[in-house]
């Protein structure tokens, strides 16, 4: 089950949350699949990011999830959203302890940007915190209940997308 936001105002506004999530084309469950799939269909890994204020980028992720490119990531999507929502350098980042968000590189990215926003301290081993975690299952609900089912990965990065860029403002 997601978890809750801290009722705290001051704490949820003051902060940008973000995540990622991977889905399938014509997974093992009945209701995504159709015909004949080889080599068992494939899946797109999206990245994305929202605040008290907006739903922010999301970013269909090419490669594995890595220390390497999560930099990348985090200074071309991250960096301009937080400017935008906290000009004031006041905005905290929420993420969680997945191994290239705590690798040294991704750290010390961060370690160079306290004055623009502050990283929040995060609890090993708890999803159950992650707001995010709710985002993507009602993503994902919605995908599922989409028919027919995505026949390819260009057409499951669509719909992910169009879902994710259609979200009410109550998700967020």
């Amino acid at each position: 089950m997601p978890g809750r936001m801290n009722p705290d105002f001051s704490f949820i506004m003051s902060m940008v949350v973000s995540g990622y999530a991977v889905y399938q084309v014509n997974s093992c469950s009945p209701s995504c699949t159709a015909g004949h799939t080889q080599a068992g269909g494939g899946c797109i890994m999206l990245w994305g990011t929202f605040s008290w204020a907006a739903l922010g980028p999301a970013v269909v992720v090419e490669q594995t999830m890595k220390a390497a490119n999560y930099p990348n990531i985090i200074a071309d999507q991250l960096h301009p959203s937080m400017a935008f929502v906290f000009p004031t350098g006041n905005g905290i980042f929420q993420q969680d302890n997945a191994p290239c968000h705590k690798a040294r590189i991704v750290l010390e990215w961060f370690e160079e940007h306290t004055d623009e926003f502050r990283l929040m301290s995060w609890p090993p081993n708890s999803p159950d915190l992650n707001s995010m975690e709710h985002i993507w299952d009602v993503m994902e609900r919605q995908l599922r209940a989409q028919t027919p089912p995505c026949p390819n990965i260009s057409s499951l990065r669509d719909r992910c997308l169009v879902i994710w860029y259609n979200l009410s403002p109550v998700m967020y």
